[in-house]
């Protein structure tokens, strides 16, 4: 089944920012931004911690209708309300005519816990509907280990030909478990469906079918997979970790 790209780019309306010294646009990677040309099966958003990948990638979701905490289009609340003006000032090109994806879905690790738990409060008011928990393999999240509740979500409630946003997907997976990460992308990416992915994983970034976006002091611009500092520090560790632990651990 042919891909369908549903988002095309993410354009900044740089004419409308009050101010590129106040939060969220002093980030360097934000005051650069003007567009920015999303793949039509997966794009990696990497860099260091704090370069605004998530800060974007919130600001697409909440744009695009979904909880800034994380969930589908149906999730409505606010454990405590903490996102960017961001999203005010992006546009989404979805194209004259584009195709709309039937499913969307945020996956936020850091609230991940947040989105669980408001699973398990709407399972418990009484309803002729079916339980939203079924959706997610009929165990609850919180009854589950956090790297399995990840993939439990992927694997039962990303149902194909939808736009899945992840921000930093790894934080609770095992190198095997990423790996598995992997083919779930692949299978949802054949069933139409797009992604955007914020992550510091050389693992997953690894996807072939992609384009990998780095975020730095000097804006953003793309990437080659081996010319990431995640693939060359994993390598370079990995290949010889005597060395590098006598360098990292010289008094």
């Amino acid at each position: 089944m042919p891909n369908t790209q549903y988002i095309k780019h993410i354009e900044l309306n740089r004419g409308d920012v009050p101010s590129f010294e106040q939060y969220p646009f002093n980030i360097p990677a934000v005051r650069h931004l003007e567009r920015l040309e999303l793949h039509p099966k997966v794009t990696f958003l990497v860099g260091e911690n704090g370069a605004g990948k998530s800060t974007l990638l919130e600001a697409v979701a909440v744009e695009a209708g979904l909880n800034p905490e994380g969930g589908s289009r149906n999730f409505n609340f606010s454990t405590r309300s903490s996102h960017s003006v961001l999203h005010d000032y992006i546009r989404l090109d979805r194209g004259n005519g584009r195709a709309r994806p039937r499913d969307w879905y945020y996956l936020r690790a850091e609230s991940f816990y947040n989105v669980a738990t408001e699973i398990e409060n709407l399972d418990n008011i009484p309803s002729n509907s079916p339980k939203i928990g079924a959706s997610y393999g009929g165990k609850s999240l919180h009854d589950q280990s956090h790297g399995e509740s990840f993939i439990s979500l992927m694997m039962n409630r990303f149902h194909g030909d939808g736009v899945y946003l992840l921000d930093e997907p790894e934080a609770a997976l095992s190198p095997l478990k990423q790996m598995s990460v992997l083919s779930i992308i692949h299978n949802l990416v054949q069933q139409r469906s797009q992604f955007i992915i914020a992550t510091h994983s050389p693992i997953i970034m690894a996807y072939p079918d992609s384009v990998i976006y780095l975020f730095s002091e000097d804006g953003i611009r793309q990437v080659e997979y081996t010319d990431t500092e995640h693939f060359n520090i994993t390598r370079d560790f990995l290949n010889n970790p005597d060395r590098m632990l006598r360098t990292l651990l010289a008094e």
